[in-house]
């Protein structure tokens, strides 16, 4: 009697748990994008920063 019944349900479990490993993978990879993606734009940010108080100290230095 069980064994009729767990066989579909098994099945279908181990579809879904399927589904939810590749969209936990999907999403994590897209969360590891996102990040590079900040960590370049702050690294950006940082070098520009730098380059503008070179030329706040060169300015001041010339007056």
């Amino acid at each position: 009697m069980f064994p009729g019944f767990l066989t579909p349900l098994a099945g279908m479990a181990m579809v879904i748990l399927i589904v939810a490993i590749v969209s936990v993978s999907k999403m994590n990879d897209h969360e590891n994008e996102v990040r590079y993606k900040l960590h370049a734009a702050q690294m950006e940010h940082e070098r520009r920063m730098k380059e503008l108080e070179l030329e706040l100290e060169k300015f001041r230095q010339g007056q």
